[in-house]
C-alpha cells in the first residue's frame, strides 16, 4: 500500500487476518492525547446536556440500550487499532466552520428547550472534532462508530402515536380473520369477553429501539456486502414492528380464550418480552446463514505489519485541539446568558380574566371531573364552562409570563390531573383551519378519552404576537426572544366539548363560542402581557 494510504480496510478485509499491531509511534501518542483532549473539554463544557442524556439512560428502560452504545463504540475503534495506525493523522482546520455552526444550533436548541437536538448536536460536534484534530481519512476509518454514537441520542417518542395505530389495525385485522368479533374505537378494542386498550407500552417502540441497535451492529461485525447490511437493518427495523402487532394479537387472544384470567396482568409483560427475545433469536439465527465475516474465511499464516503512517506535528495538532475547545466553550456561556431569569420584583401583578360572555351563553367554575390541560411550572390559569342551555364547551387559558426550562408552555405533564378525575388518554393529535366571520385561527384538534366520555379539544398558541398551532414555530419565536432578549412570554388557549357520535356534533358548537368569546380571549391576554 502506498505512503499516506489508509490501512483500514486491508485491516477490517473479511479476506485476510488481522493485521499485527505495530509499535505505537510517539507522535500517534500525542495525536490520541490532543483527541482526548479536545473530546473532554467538549463533553465537560456541554455537561448538562451529556447528564440529561445519561439520566435518561438510567432511568428509562426505553432508552436504557444508550449505556453500551458509547461504550461499544469504543471497542469498535480499538479492534481497528492495527489499520487506523496506517492512517495519516492530519488536522483539517476548514472543521472549524460546521464545528461553530453545530454550536450555534445547540445554542438555538438549548434557549428553545429542545433537548433531543441539543444531544444531536454534541454526538455530531464529537465527530466534527474527530475530523478536525485527527483529519478526515482517520475520519473516514472509523466512520461506522462516529455514526453509530447516534443511537445514544435518547430519541423516538415521537413514533409512539403510528406504533400504537398500526398495532390496533394489525391487531384488529387478526382477531377478524380469526373469527372473533372485535369493535375498534380509536385505540379502544371491545370483545365480548372485555375490553381492550392499546397504550403506549403495547406500540412496541422498546423492542423497535433494541431490535435497531443491536441490528445494526450485528449487521456491520457480520456482513462485507453493503447490499447484506441495509438488508438485515431493513429486518431488524421492520420486523419488531409486525412482531409487535402479532404479539399485540396473540395477549388479546389469550385473554379471551382465557376469559380474561390470562395475560391480563405482569404476565402481560412476560409474554411480550418472551416473545421478543424469541422474534430476536430467530432474527439473528437465519442472518448468521448469510454472514460473511472473518470466521468464514479460511486463516492465513501471516500478515504483513502495517506500516506507520505519517501524522503532523505536534504543535499542530495540540493547536486544532485547542481550537476546537475554544470554538466549542463559546456556546455554554451565550447560553446561560440568554437564560438567565429576568428581574420581576418591578413587575406589576395583573391577574388573567375575561369579560363576560354575551347571550345566550352562561359561565361556571370547571368541576374535578372536567379535563384540565395540564402544565408545568406555575402559568397563571383561566378556566370557565359555557353553556347555552343546552349544549356545554370548557375554555381554558395558561398564560406564562416568563419562560423557562420545567417552567413553558409546551411542557406539558399528561398525568398530572385531579385525583377525583378520570384517567384520560390523548388518541390523536391533527390540525385544522377555522373559518370565523373576520380572521381565521389554525387549531391543533385533539381527542381525549376516558372511558366512554370522549372530548374534542381544540387548542393554539399566542407568543411573541403571533397565534400558532405549530409547536416548532413557538420554539423557535421563543428562542429569538431568548436571544434578543425580547418579552418571551406566551399563552395556550384551547377550547373542550364532549361529544358522543361524531366530533363534527362538538366542533360546531366549538366554533359558535369561539366566534364569541376571542374579542374577550384578546382583550384579557392583551392587558396581562402589557403590565
Amino acid at each position: 500500500m502506498p505512503s499516506g494510504a489508509c490501512a483500514v480496510t486491508a485491516a477490517l478485509s473479511p479476506a485476510t487476518a488481522p493485521a499485527p499491531i505495530p509499535p505505537a509511534h510517539p507522535a500517534h501518542h500525542w495525536a490520541h492525547a490532543c483527541l482526548l483532549l479536545a473530546l473532554s473539554g467538549l463533553v465537560a463544557t456541554h455537561w448538562a446536556t451529556t447528564a440529561a442524556m445519561a439520566d435518561l439512560w438510567w432511568h428509562s428502560q426505553t432508552f436504557a440500550h444508550g449505556l453500551l452504545v458509547a461504550p461499544v463504540c469504543v471497542w469498535l475503534v480499538w479492534r481497528q487499532r492495527a489499520g487506523l495506525s496506517a492512517c495519516p493523522r492530519h488536522p483539517a482546520p476548514l472543521m472549524l466552520l460546521p464545528l461553530a455552526m453545530l454550536g450555534a444550533l445547540w445554542l438555538l436548541a438549548t434557549v428553545a428547550n429542545v433537548p433531543v437536538l441539543q444531544q444531536y448536536c454534541l454526538v455530531f460536534m464529537v465527530a466534527a472534532t474527530v475530523v478536525l484534530v485527527q483529519g478526515p481519512r482517520y475520519a473516514r476509518a472509523i466512520a461506522f462508530p462516529l455514526t453509530y454514537l447516534l443511537l445514544a441520542v435518547p430519541f423516538g417518542e415521537v413514533f409512539i402515536p403510528p406504533l400504537i395505530e398500526f398495532t390496533s389495525a394489525f391487531t384488529v385485522g387478526a382477531l377478524q380473520l380469526t373469527g372473533i368479533p372485535v369493535f375498534q374505537e380509536n385505540n379502544l378494542l371491545i370483545l365480548p369477553s372485555g375490553n381492550w386498550s392499546v397504550v403506549e407500552a403495547c406500540s412496541g417502540l422498546r423492542y423497535l429501539i433494541a431490535s435497531v441497535a443491536l441490528g445494526t451492529l450485528y449487521a456491520h461485525l457480520s456482513y462485507r456486502s453493503r447490499l447484506r447490511q441495509v438488508a438485515f437493518i431493513g429486518v431488524a427495523l421492520v420486523l419488531p414492528i409486525i412482531a409487535n402487532g402479532l404479539r399485540a394479537f396473540l395477549i388479546v387472544l389469550i385473554g379471551h380464550c382465557s376469559n380474561m384470567t390470562l395475560a391480563v396482568g405482569i404476565d402481560h409483560l412476560i409474554y411480550g418480552w418472551l416473545f421478543f427475545g424469541l422474534v430476536s433469536a430467530l432474527m439473528f439465527w437465519v442472518g448468521a446463514r448469510w454472514r460473511d465475516d472473518i470466521a468464514r474465511q479460511p486463516p492465513h499464516k501471516s500478515a504483513p505489519v502495517a506500516p506507520q503512517a505519517p501524522a503532523s506535528r505536534p504543535s499542530t495538532l495540540a493547536w486544532a485541539a485547542l481550537a476546537g475547545m475554544a470554538v466549542t466553550a463559546i456556546w455554554p456561556p451565550l447560553a446561560y446568558l440568554a437564560l438567565r431569569a429576568p428581574p420581576t420584583e418591578q413587575e406589576k401583578k395583573v391577574q388573567l380574566s375575561l369579560a363576560p360572555p354575551p347571550a345566550p351563553w352562561r359561565a361556571s367554575e370547571l368541576t374535578a371531573g372536567d379535563w384540565h390541560i395540564p402544565h408545568a411550572g406555575q402559568p397563571q390559569r383561566w378556566s370557565a364552562n359555557y353553556s347555552d342551555g343546552v349544549h356545554q364547551v370548557a375554555l381554558q387559558l395558561t398564560w406564562y409570563r416568563h419562560q423557562s426550562k420545567g417552567n413553558e408552555m409546551l411542557a406539558q405533564v399528561w398525568s398530572a390531573q385531579p385525583p377525583a378525575s378520570p384517567h384520560w388518554k390523548e388518541l390523536a393529535d391533527t390540525t385544522r383551519q377555522i373559518d370565523l366571520i373576520h380572521r381565521h385561527v389554525s387549531v391543533r384538534q385533539t381527542i381525549v378519552q376516558a372511558g366512554e366520555i370522549k372530548l374534542l379539544v381544540w387548542r393554539w398558541y399566542r407568543t411573541a404576537g403571533h397565534d400558532t398551532a405549530s409547536p416548532l414555530l413557538v420554539k423557535l419565536l421563543l428562542a429569538r426572544s431568548k436571544l434578543l432578549g425580547t418579552a418571551d412570554d406566551g399563552a395556550e388557549i384551547a377550547l373542550v366539548a364532549r361529544y358522543d357520535e361524531q366530533p363534527a356534533q362538538a366542533a360546531i358548537l366549538m366554533q359558535r363560542l369561539l366566534s364569541d368569546m376571542l374579542p374577550a380571549v384578546d382583550q384579557g391576554l392583551a392587558h396581562v402581557t402589557g403590565h
